[in-house]
């Protein structure tokens, strides 16, 4: 798929606000509150979604219900330079790491895990230990989250924020 740039206008805007709050508010339901039909609304979303502005859907779960009760944040730390292509192969071999970039500092990456407990944690950082190029990691437990209405903390974006974020 290419990417062009295409126009992104405040309608636009709004509209993906809309979707960012919630995104199964029906295409009448947006295009009441901005003016369009529901037939205008759709046809920008088909664009945008062509383009690649709005990249997916997606439901928002609690961890928790889902029994993933633990979560931490590791450091890695590699032997030489480890390409992002290599860690990117590895995290994805662990289906407990929600999260993976690269980051400027000391470590080399960053990982978001989510475990059922501090046992299955334990054992999920062996597993990313045996990585022949990862020299060491450093854990950060999460006690609690200081914004739990955020989605880090598994909640999903209350309608308010939603208009906020893309100006």
């Amino acid at each position: 798929m290419v990417h062009r740039p295409v126009p992104f206008d405040e309608l636009d805007r709004k509209i993906v606000a809309a979707l960012i709050a919630n995104a199964r508010t029906s295409f009448a339901e947006i295009g009441a509150d901005i003016g369009l039909s529901a037939t205008a609304v759709k046809r920008r979303v088909d664009r945008l979604r062509e383009s690649g502005i709005i990249t997916g859907f997606t439901a928002t779960v609690r961890p928790a219900a889902l029994g993933w009760r633990t979560e931490a944040y590791v450091e890695v730390y590699c032997e030489g330079a480890a390409p992002p292509r290599r860690l990117a192969e590895v995290v994805r071999n662990h289906p407990e790491i929600t999260a993976a970039m690269t980051v400027t500092g000391g470590a080399d990456a960053l990982l978001h895990v989510r475990a059922t407990d501090v046992g299955h944690f334990e054992e999920v950082l062996e597993r990313i230990r045996t990585e022949p190029f990862i020299r060491k990691t450093i854990s950060y437990l999460v006690l609690s989250h200081l914004l739990p209405d955020s989605p880090e903390a598994g909640a999903a974006r209350p309608a308010s924020e939603g208009a906020a974020d893309l100006r």
